[in-house]
């Protein structure tokens, strides 16, 4: 018994053989025989080229186009704006909730806008919401927040102490988390510029301190935490030391001896013993 008998007598064995047809790339089945197209070559119709009209071209704009961004306003003017105007903390806080102009904000939940006690006479300056910050709407309040919290009670400052004297006021240059917590890019640290320094006038601190290199970019313009850590200058008419983020801490365990001497110098400016 041949293989088309066998499909005849037993439609298990036809729809086997229609599948493997199927699966050799067959779609439709057009007559009983196969058809050899190479036989059919010769009476192909001929097809002719009809001629084509040359293209012509009815005018030339002599004017140059304007520039794509030429009707988008200047997101650090803005900026600079939005940040004058606001004449006390709330209202600053109002005007970076609102300012749309960062692209950042479109995926973040919070607006991460400050924690602490705003007479503190020091201000922590941190680069950007993690995931934890994003979700709290709160400044350092992972992992990172956590060190940090330890840190700064090593020699007697909180942020939620009552009392200036031993109380901390924290906020970061980006109020938006960046995707992936990527390092926050220099259009964006541009454009949140004012803001910082309209902050940092409005809380009036006696001492700033940058962690990481994004608030070290934003205030002084330099790069380079590893090197600056530790080294007093000046920023916004203010003392400023930078010292590196708790995240790094984590990762580079080592790196807490630095960290301590940082934070004994800090205590020494604040009490001068």
């Amino acid at each position: 018994m041949g293989i088309a008998d066998q499909i005849g007598a037993d439609w298990e064995a036809a729809l086997a053989a229609l599948s493997w047809q199927v699966d050799l790339g067959l779609t439709d089945a057009l007559m009983e025989g196969p058809v050899n197209r190479y036989d059919l070559a010769e009476t192909a119709p001929k097809v002719t080229a009809r001629p084509v009209a040359p293209l012509r071209i009815e005018a030339v704009r002599t004017e140059p186009w304007p520039s794509p961004s030429a009707d988008k306003p200047d997101p650090v003017a803005a900026a600079r704006d939005a940040a004058h105007r606001a004449q006390n903390l709330e209202a600053l806080r109002e005007a970076i909730t609102v300012f749309d102009h960062c692209e950042l904000k479109k995926g973040a939940k919070n607006t991460v806008f400050a924690d602490g006690n705003p007479r503190a006479r020091v201000l922590i300056l941190g680069e950007a919401p993690g995931r934890d910050e994003d979700i709290e709407g709160r400044p350092f309040v992972g992992r990172a927040g956590q060190l940090l919290d330890r840190m700064f009670a090593a020699i007697g400052l909180s942020r939620q102490s009552p009392d200036s004297e031993s109380a901390l006021y924290i906020t970061n240059v980006m109020p938006w988390r960046p995707p992936g917590n990527r390092d926050p890019e220099s259009a964006e640290i541009a454009m949140m510029k004012p803001f910082i320094e309209r902050h940092i006038a409005l809380v009036d601190p006696q001492v700033i301190v940058v962690m990481g290199n994004t608030p070290l970019v934003a205030l002084t313009g330099a790069r380079g935490i590893l090197k600056a850590r530790g080294t007093w200058s000046e920023a916004l008419g203010k003392p400023l030391l930078p010292m590196t983020h708790p995240a790094y801490l984590l990762r580079t365990p080592m790196a807490k001896r630095d960290a301590w001497a940082d934070l004994l110098s800090l205590k020494v400016r604040l009490t001068g013993a």
